[in-house]
């Protein structure tokens, strides 16, 4: 009992401390495969194969009731404490190469997900690939504020030197 009351306090804790959760069905994989899996997600989340009671109950004490239908057969838990997208993405990608794997949904931002909305949390791109065009989005009104800035001053020497040479030309 006192085991089940510590894996349950672990499992609270991990569920308040990650940015999100997935929670994937892994019947049919090899334990070989799983490593793999934790392997290729490791930067970002750990991945644990989880007791669907002790798990309710835990996700029950962090107050997300998002699993209590999703969690039946064989389920393990992607806790995330990096970027999600890049979790998402790594499920998403395992899941082609081995079908066996099934993303059930998750739990992102304080809401839930279903399968299809991890799917397209997937498909966004990563944070460093969002700031670099941030980045450039705001490079590029600068050196247009730049530009329109300089363009009075740059038409007025313009004039200033066309009215020079025509009195010039005159005399």
């Amino acid at each position: 009992m006192a085991n089940k009351e510590a894996a349950v306090a672990e499992l609270t804790e991990k569920f308040q401390s990650s940015t999100a959760v997935l929670l994937t069905e892994y019947r049919g994989l090899s334990v070989a495969k799983l490593r793999e899996l934790r392997r290729s997600i490791s930067t970002d989340a750990s991945y644990a194969v989880v007791k669907n009671t002790l798990s309710k109950i835990a996700a029950n004490n962090a107050g997300i009731s998002a699993f209590d239908d999703e969690l039946a057969g064989p389920s393990a838990i992607a806790f995330v404490h990096g970027d999600p997208v890049a979790v998402a993405k790594g499920l998403r990608d395992f899941a082609k190469a081995n079908p066996l794997l099934v993303v059930k949904g998750g739990y992102f931002d304080g809401k839930p997900l279903t399968a299809e909305e991890v799917g397209k949390l997937a498909d966004l791109e990563s944070r460093e690939v969002l700031l670099a065009k941030l980045a450039g989005a705001f490079k590029a009104s600068l050196f247009g504020a730049a530009y329109l800035f300089n363009a009075p001053l740059s038409q007025a020497v313009r004039t200033v030197d066309a009215l020079r040479e025509k009195q010039e030309s005159a005399a």
